[in-house]
């Protein structure tokens, strides 16, 4: 029986369409038909843009019916998390405050151009925690996202829309943003791979910020593959950002078959921590044991600084998001006297009485705490000396291996209201990832095996600043000798009665 076109890789996809054997017509007709059965019990889209996709189909068809190159993701459905600024589309980053907002036709982020350039097809905008802050995608301000492989369990965030929309074949791939770990640790919880290449690969414009000096964009994907083919068109320079490194984008596919023989794998000692679920560490340690068969080399590694990571990031990122949202608050931007429907005014007008939800006033306020004359020295300035000892542990270790490995997060999924309570305990959701965005490094999850209970679990490796190109190499050889990559949720799951 052949794959429904709705599980079909990105890179073959794009084969097919340029080939002439499938339409990207026909392949968008299968996306939207399978988003309008699935989506209702995941909640992963807040919005469908099923006339801009059919335009943007009709011109890969049309392109190659004059023998045309349409770009190497020629008809290929791809979603954005809703933090990506999309020219006449709406844009919410999950919260009320932005509700309504259509940004201009002519303003969309570097990231959702160069996707376009490339063939590929954009079928909407998906669900994420709001403003980009959480762990577990209930932080929307619309609907909370329903884990693929189980219903009542959460997809992980903030990019938990992405990850549910990869998993249960709503698109082939999609872009998140990572900013303490909202690739990998969804892509973690619903099965699939997250990339987050290294701080400056890929552009920030047109990207609502939450932590300017922590976000990337990256994809997630359902194989290694077609997670590199994205990355290879949406990185590169962009003159429009400032924080956006010099480098030609990265050549990956041809380090998808080069395997694990020769390179060295370090475990950090100190993040070999309490609390994590055996059956979590019982598959990172068999995913290791495979790598050691395919000829890699596994040693203990120390980041002395790695448990500081925590309350590092936890000073940091809120600091810069109270920063960054300030210009919601009615003062400095969006009041200004307009015409109905320009600017901010109607919008704010409309949702001052709901404003931002509880996690991002609490983010806020930490940050602003953390800023206040007479607070900076202590918390604020010695985070960013904390940071650069984090930085430097990473240095150090690379100096010895060639990628450093540890569980992507402590759990698997967990129940839907299980943390929201206890917001340190789904900060700690996080504890495996937020080294990478404070020392800017690239860092993948892979599907490396299932708990008893059926729910996936990620492999996380971490690379030298812009050297993706390792990640991919190990991430595939994995992948190729291994079951897990791949696997689909239970479609009952699916496409059942509601949950």
């Amino acid at each position: 029986m052949s794959e429904p076109l709705h599980y079909v890789p990105a890179g073959e996809l794009a084969r097919r369409v340029r080939a002439r054997e499938v339409s990207a017509r026909e392949v968008l007709r299968a996306t939207l038909d399978r988003i309008a059965a699935v989506d209702p019990r995941l909640g992963a889209f807040l919005h469908v843009d099923a006339g801009g996709a059919a335009a943007q189909a009709a011109a890969v068809d049309d392109a190659i019916a004059r023998r045309s190159d349409p770009g190497p993701l020629a008809g290929v459905p791809i979603a954005l998390k809703d933090v990506l600024v999309t020219g006449g589309v709406p844009t919410t980053a999950g919260s009320r405050i932005l509700e309504g907002w259509v940004p201009p036709a002519s303003y969309s982020a570097t990231v959702v151009e160069r996707l376009r350039a490339a063939g590929a097809v954009l079928v909407g905008k998906l669900n994420l925690d709001e403003f980009a802050m959480g762990s577990s995608n209930e932080n929307s301000a619309f609907r909370p996202v329903r884990n693929p492989w189980d219903l009542e369990r959460v997809p992980g965030g903030s990019s938990g829309g992405a990850a549910a929309a990869v998993a249960a074949g709503l698109c082939a791939a999609a872009l998140g943003t990572d900013t303490g770990g909202s690739i990998r640790q969804p892509a973690s919880l619903c099965g699939v791979v997250g990339l987050k290449p290294t701080y400056g690969r890929v552009s920030r414009h047109g990207v609502i910020a939450f932590a300017s000096s922590l976000d990337q964009v990256g994809p997630l994907a359902r194989s290694v593959a077609d997670a590199a083919l994205v990355l290879e068109v949406i990185a590169g320079f962009d003159p429009l950002d400032s924080t956006s490194v010099a480098q030609p984008p990265p050549s990956l596919a041809g380090e998808l078959e080069h395997g694990a023989r020769g390179l060295t794998i370090g475990r950090p000692r100190e993040l070999e921590l309490p609390g994590v679920d055996p059956e979590v560490t019982a598959a990172v340690d068999a995913a290791l044991d495979v790598l050691v068969h395919l000829g890699a080399t596994v040693t203990d590694v120390s980041l002395p600084h790695a448990t500081y990571a925590l309350p590092t990031y936890y000073l940091i990122a809120p600091a810069e998001a109270s920063s960054n949202l300030a210009r919601y608050d009615g003062v400095r931007y969006g009041l200004r006297a307009g015409p109905p429907g320009q600017g901010l005014h109607d919008m704010y007008s409309r949702t001052r009485g709901s404003g931002f939800g509880a996690e991002v006033k609490r983010r806020i306020m930490l940050g602003t705490f953390a800023l206040r004359s007479g607070y900076y020295d202590a918390y604020y300035k010695k985070a960013q000396q904390v940071r650069a000892l984090i930085a430097a542990d990473y240095e150090r270790a690379f100096a010895e291996v060639d990628l450093i490995a540890t569980p992507t997060s402590p759990t698997a999924a967990f129940r839907l209201g299980e943390k929201t309570q206890d917001p340190v305990t789904m900060y700690l959701a996080d504890v495996f990832t937020l080294g990478a965005p404070l020392a800017g490094l690239p860092g993948i999850s892979v599907p490396c095996g299932f708990t008893p209970e059926g729910l996936p679990v990620g492999l996380q490796l971490l690379a030298r600043a812009l050297d993706e190109a390792t990640l991919v190499r190990a991430a595939a050889a994995f992948e190729r000798a291994t079951p897990h990559g791949g696997r689909r949720p239970p479609e009952a799951n699916l496409t059942g009665g509601a949950p």
